[in-house]
């Protein structure tokens, strides 16, 4: 593994600590640091690689060229929807049953997950291979970019297993108390591709297809480093053959918990084709590109705040598990406030330096430029709101609240948004695209506001306390 040492060995200078007793005990404001800033290291790793990885391409190969890519987007996040599905759903649930003293019926949770990963995994990448080219082109891949698209996805759905692996079983090694070594995960996989990336794109000249290896043999790697943590012998939970049979009840809470960020990606894909269609037919092919650059832009931050709610949604689960409601209160509070900073930032940074932001992309297609600096401008007006809703969304995930949860994630996607990408075009030409955005945000927000405040006030019971495994009044 090179620089990385094996995940076990972080154990060796406080091995007589369990993990997870620490998120019921330590303070709340340090305990959220501490889970943060591994988070956040290894959120941001894969965040440059994303953004690295499409400069390689943009200057290696070609505006439309990210175009191509750009289309792949909803494909690409279907793929990563289905390892939400289990991934977000099992780890909820662990942080949960841990916080009720359950360490058993955890680790039956972590193999159920492992299996539905492997299944699901190979059915996305089977059916995606099959109706490969229409997908794309009912995605928007036009006759100059549908190649640069087949080349991309192609290479990415063989790999989608290892995505699954990776992707999915990382949250629960966060869940059981070991924010470092997930860090370690993501750092694994992002260094590796912004290694291999110039190598399979300019050395051996693969362009387009050399970064989608890349990307597979960086998720291969990190696939490999989670399953050796989960076989090792130190590891709060253990991947046992004996828990692969999948029982119904577990399948059902790690689905039902995991539908909320599922629907949210789903959705996402939906949109994105949405974008993809409108904004080639209001602006053409480069309208497509310049959305691509914002996207990868505007997660940049977003990735911040999932970072966030990475290192709450742990303290958060195990604390309603335990009946600690005034830790998950005030875990909320200072998690969307952090979240309100961290947006308010990007906001500034794409509204006052557009064009260096666009130009680190592609510095000679003057067309792309100008559409991207007006887009990324309107599209992120509202932008400081974005991170109080993924909070709250988050927050409903982390304590079971599957169904409050499905619909905050689906409020702004799917209710608002899609109809504004759809009325305001006609009137308002490319620039209704860019508005659907912020005007969607802000709707969105004031309902969010009013469900979570309402959430909150339920919480301001007494706390309760673990005795055996059940709750009693503290």
């Amino acid at each position: 593994m090179g620089a990385f040492p094996h995940p076990l060995l972080f154990w060796q200078k406080d091995k007589d600590l369990d993990r997870s007793q620490e998120l019921g005990q330590t303070p709340v404001g340090k305990l959220l640091w501490k889970y943060f800033v591994p988070a956040i290291i290894g959120v941001t790793a894969n965040t440059i690689y994303n953004i690295v990885d499409r400069i390689y391409i943009g200057r290696g190969v070609g505006a439309l060229a990210l175009s191509g890519l750009s289309v792949t987007f909803p494909v690409m996040i279907i793929a990563m929807a289905f390892g939400m599905l289990v991934g977000m759903g099992a780890s909820s649930l662990v942080s949960i049953r841990l916080g009720q003293q359950n360490k058993g019926e955890a680790e039956r949770i972590l193999g159920n997950a492992f299996i539905l990963l492997l299944l699901i995994s190979l059915a996305v990448t089977v059916s995606g291979l099959l109706a490969r080219d229409r997908i794309l082109a009912l995605f928007g891949a036009g006759p100059d970019t549908l190649g640069y698209a087949r080349q991309y996805i192609t290479v990415i759905l063989w790999g989608n297993i290892f995505q699954g692996i990776g992707f999915g079983m990382n949250g629960i090694i966060r869940a059981e108390g070991h924010a470092k070594i997930a860090m370690y995960t993501m750092i694994l996989g992002a260094a590796l591709n912004i290694v291999l990336d110039p190598l399979f794109i300019f050395v051996f000249g693969l362009g387009v297809s050399g970064a989608a290896i890349a990307t597979v043999i960086s998720m291969a790697a990190t696939s490999l480093w989670v399953l050796m943590h989960f076989t090792g012998s130190k590891s709060v939970l253990r991947l046992r053959p004996a828990n692969f049979k999948l029982h119904k009840g577990i399948v059902l809470g790690i689905l039902s918990i995991g539908m909320a960020p599922f629907a949210m990606q789903l959705a996402g894909s939906v949109i994105s084709t949405l974008f993809n269609i409108q904004l080639i037919r209001y602006g053409g092919d480069l309208a497509a590109g310049a959305m691509g650059i914002i996207n990868s832009v505007a997660m940049m931050v977003v990735f911040c705040v999932i970072a966030l709610n990475m290192a709450a949604q742990p303290i958060i689960g195990y604390n309603y598990g335990a009946g600690r409601y005034s830790r998950v209160r005030r875990t909320l509070k200072i998690s969307i406030i952090a979240a309100t900073v961290i947006t308010t930032a990007g906001f500034l940074a794409v509204e006052l330096f557009p064009r260096a932001i666009i130009g680190l992309f592609n510095r000679d297609d003057r067309q792309l430029m100008e559409l991207g600096t007006r887009g990324m401008r309107i599209l992120l007006a509202m932008f400081p709101l974005v991170g109080f809703q993924v909070v709250s969304g988050n927050f409903f995930q982390a304590i079971g609240r599957a169904r409050t949860s499905l619909f905050l994630n689906l409020l702004r996607q799917v209710i608002v948004l899609i109809p504004l990408i759809l009325i305001l075009p006609p009137v308002f030409g490319i620039d209704g695209i860019w508005v659907s955005g912020p005007a969607a945000d802000l709707i969105s927000a004031a309902i969010t506001a009013v469900m979570i405040l309402r959430e909150v006030k339920k919480l301001g019971i007494p706390d309760l306390a673990v005795n055996g495994g059940e709750l009693r009044e503290a």
